[in-house]
């Protein structure tokens, strides 16, 4: 099922999401930074006995990410470094969603080619995931491609330019979550559902 367009439209919350109680409510934003990707504000919001309160939030446009598998079972991870944290990381590919109006599995597609190499003949959406919703408003798309060509690489920024792509075999890769080798959270929940989306087709 395709997801809605939007950095943040994922659908009506789920009962579980929503509750049945008083809900609260989003008074606004007063905006404390602005970033080329992000924006750090201070959000007004009422609590359902009306009280006021604020939180400091950081807005994101949105991510996708991918899990890129062969026809073999081979999953294509990319090592890169990651400043924020001050170490490279193997991460599944993923991307901003920072072109207005592509669709998000466009922009997976894209994320893909450019990063990795590869063109998909199958893109399906997994998950969208809340990545930290304690402080930011992010969503990822977390895609699974298979029907994988090469194409030529086209990567931007330092990071992506000294990025190298590693290939594991698909329950290699998963082996090393339980072995605390992977610790990126997109990463780790894309090679599961990608494993046990690949298992539930091949049973079918």
């Amino acid at each position: 099922m395709r997801p809605p367009d939007g950095p943040f439209a994922t659908g009506p919350p789920s009962p579980t999401d929503a509750g049945d109680g008083p809900a609260f409510r989003h008074v606004g934003d007063d905006v404390r930074f602005e970033g080329w990707r992000i924006s750090v504000v201070q959000a007004t919001f009422e609590a359902p006995d009306g009280t006021p309160f604020t939180r400091d939030v950081v807005r994101h446009p949105g991510a996708v990410a991918v899990v890129p598998v062969t026809e073999d079972g081979t999953a294509l991870l990319v090592r890169q470094y990651r400043g924020p944290v001050d170490r490279p990381l193997l991460e599944i590919p993923a991307g901003t969603r920072d072109v207005h109006g592509e669709a998000p599995e466009t922009t997976a597609g894209r994320e893909l080619e450019e990063e990795v190499g590869v063109r998909a003949r199958s893109i399906e959406h997994l998950v969208t995931i809340a990545n930290t919703p304690g402080f930011c408003d992010e969503m990822t798309l977390v895609y699974l491609a298979t029907g994988l060509e090469a194409v030529p690489t086209d990567r931007h920024g330092e990071e992506e330019v000294h990025m190298e792509v590693v290939e594991l075999p698909l329950p290699e890769a998963c082996a090393m979550i339980g072995r605390g080798e992977l610790v990126d959270a997109q990463t780790i929940l894309g090679l599961l559902l990608a494993a046990q989306a690949l298992a539930g087709a091949g049973a079918s």
